[in-house]
């Protein structure tokens, strides 16, 4: 099936005009380096694991940032408050 895919993509570049190709090979390029670098970093997560310098590699969530909504506060300004504390 990818064999399939790969024959229609090839089919497919004969049509496109040379700035179309050149935007495609510098997206390929970008690709394939991205790849890269994901593979030499699993290789080295795999290293500190193997070499006992970890015990697990923790990856960040990403989760949508909520909206922050500020408050009014009355008084002083914060920043008042903490120099006069640290006095």
């Amino acid at each position: 099936m990818a064999i399939e895919t790969l024959n229609q993509i090839l089919k497919q570049l004969e049509t496109l005009e040379l700035k179309e190709l050149q935007q495609l090979n510098q997206t390929i390029q970008k690709y394939l380096a991205d790849n890269e670098e994901t593979l030499k970093q699993a290789a080295f997560h795999q290293a500190l694991i193997d070499s006992g310098l970890v015990k697990q590699i923790k990856h960040p969530t990403y989760e949508p940032l909520t909206e922050r909504r500020l408050i009014h506060a009355e008084g002083k300004p914060i920043s008042e408050s903490i120099i006069e504390e640290r006095r």
